[in-house]
């Protein structure tokens, strides 16, 4: 039986001991009873300026750099700019809602223990092993992504493998080095997509006002032609139901390029003064993404018209990107090797990050009883290797891709995992309210600011609007395959929401959980105090140190 469903009685140990796990902040570890999980052995290396940037860059890979083309394509330049707006407003929603939690428990295991917690223990098994499995296979996704990129300069396909065998050993080296070295890591990779996006938005703006080299000023040229909305094919018959199919089919893509935007919370439990380092990362990613997604959406639709061809070619490169088919239409033939470069270095971090976040998962499973324990194991500098071992197994599936016949099986593989981001959104929302709800019947004042080091905004109404909306992504996932039938995309569309029930209802007939009343609800038991996790602020002194803080 694991701890999530011992009774919240609280069992604190007198006899003070030192907690290796936690000795860089000079934390103290109890038994239980508001402290830290004495069998927890991870530590806290992960520093503000890593948390700020895994927050809202950690995750971005190829799909925000070249799948924006496609959204453009599918539903026009105000289809597309609705399709994330939405989108964005859910995963901020969604990201509201598991950070409060986060500050409130930043304890290893994140949101499967949470909902171990509140909701129902079965729940926490299943959406644990989800969430593991939907970011293992990932993993060679975004490796797979990193080695296409490269074929911009090496067309050479019989290269292929020796490019996807390098990445490999570095997205494995980088996490067996250290949560240390990997926050060091995914900071400079954050840094380099942050500033190209930046950097591209700018051109974009430059170009739509004629200042590239053929000086022609765009305006809203390609919202008035081909127009501001596009028809999916679906209904030609009906082109208003037509345009709304193809804004929800956008909306379903659009939704990928935010996967992973939670795994900042996943990081908590590594972080040093976890609690303030995690709000001031929730704080400040509503304005990144109202930059790098809306405002870049806004500025593609304004530069390239929605009916180009080249926005569906599926090069997996630069030349895919409608960054760079903005620069070649405007006569701009210097940078697009420059992009293809930064792409290059974002499918690597986002392969670095959702290994990280499986092999937490993982480590959290473990710890908590729902996954063997060996896979807990920790060595005495805190690095689950145990689970990073489970983990490293999964990269060399990207190998599938060499092969037409296997690439076939890999990209199914894929498609069936997708699926999987948006149930976990939606089980984090319902956490979310459960918590919510149990602080209500226990009187605990989510204003109390000695326990609630951020409170999340417009609670409920945040996450009640998420539920609705990742419920939605859940059922419209593969709706086009109702209109032409085929049982494979069927399958891979929507197979993974009979897998989510067949974990819940195993777990919970083979260990008849509960759940628990609101009232009963666990909200004290191994949560670390403040006094336990946070370290004294140091303001800046130095211009330089101030503008860090501003920055991060």
């Amino acid at each position: 039986m694991s701890d999530i469903e011992a009774p919240a009685v609280v069992r604190v140990n007198t006899n003070e001991k030192k907690d290796d796990s936690s000795s860089s902040s000079g934390n103290r570890s109890y038994t239980a009873g508001g402290s830290r999980d004495p069998d927890d052995m991870v530590r806290r290396r992960l520093k503000q300026r890593h948390i700020q940037m895994i927050a809202i860059a950690g995750t971005i890979g190829t799909g925000l750099f070249l799948n924006s083309g496609f959204v453009l394509a599918t539903a026009g330049p105000a289809g597309a700019l609705i399709a994330y707006i939405l989108v964005g407003s859910v995963s901020y929603a969604t990201l509201c809602a598991v950070c409060e939690l986060a500050a409130y428990a930043p304890i290893s295991g994140s949101f499967p223990l949470f909902a171990a917690r509140w909701v129902d223990p079965a729940l926490g098994f299943a959406i644990g092993w989800n969430y593991f499995y939907t970011a293992a296979i990932g993993v060679p996704a975004e490796i797979t992504a990193s080695s296409i990129v490269i074929t911009y300069w090496d067309s050479n396909l019989n290269h292929l493998p020796i490019y996807i065998a390098v990445v490999v050993f570095f997205v494995i080296g980088v996490n067996f080095l250290g949560v240390k070295y990997f926050g060091e890591a995914e900071f400079t990779f954050a840094i380099i997509k942050l500033t190209m996006l930046t950097g591209l938005i700018l051109l974009g703006l430059i170009i739509d006002l004629g200042g590239g080299p053929d000086h022609d000023r765009l305006g809203f040229r390609y919202w008035k032609n081909p127009g501001a909305f596009n028809q999916l094919g679906l209904e030609p018959t009906k082109p208003n139901l037509d345009r709304f199919l193809a804004i929800m089919s956008s909306i379903v893509q659009a939704a990928f390029g935010f996967a992973g935007m939670e795994i900042v919370a996943i990081t908590a439990s590594e972080a040093e003064s976890p609690r303030r380092n995690v709000v001031k990362a929730v704080r400040r990613v509503f304005w990144r993404i109202f930059l790098f997604y809306i405002c870049g959406t806004l500025i593609i639709g304004m530069t390239v018209s929605s009916n180009d061809p080249r926005l569906l070619r599926q090069t997996g490169t630069a030349a895919q990107s409608p960054y760079i088919i903005a620069m070649e239409r405007a006569g701009i033939k210097i940078l697009p090797s420059i992009v293809n470069a930064g792409i290059f270095t974002s499918a690597l971090s986002a392969s670095s990050s959702v290994m990280f976040a499986a092999s937490r998962i993982l480590y959290g499973l473990g710890l908590r009883g729902l996954a063997p324990r060996w896979v807990s194991y920790c060595t005495k500098d805190g690095l689950p290797i145990a689970a990073l071992a489970v983990c490293s197994c999964f990269p060399w599936l990207a190998f599938m891709a060499v092969k037409s016949g296997s690439s076939q099986v890999f990209t199914w593989f894929i498609s069936i995992s997708t699926l999987g981001i948006f149930i976990g959104w939606w089980t984090i929302n319902l956490t979310f309210l459960r918590f919510w709800a149990a602080c209500r019947v226990q009187n605990v004042d989510r204003n109390d600011k000695s326990r609630f080091a951020y409170k999340s905004p417009f609670q409920p109404f945040l996450s009640i609007w998420a539920i609705l909306w990742t419920t939605f992504f859940i059922l419209v996932n593969g709706f086009t395959v109702f209109y032409k039938w085929d049982v494979s995309k069927f399958l891979t569309a929507y197979i993974n929401i009979p897998i989510f029930i067949v974990l819940y209802l195993g777990y919970k007939i083979v260990y008849r959980s509960k759940i628990p009343a609101l009232k009963d609800a666990d909200l004290v038991t191994n949560i670390p105090t403040m006094e336990e996790t946070e370290r004294p602020e140091i303001p800046p002194t130095t211009i330089l140190g101030k503008i860090a803080a501003v920055l991060f």
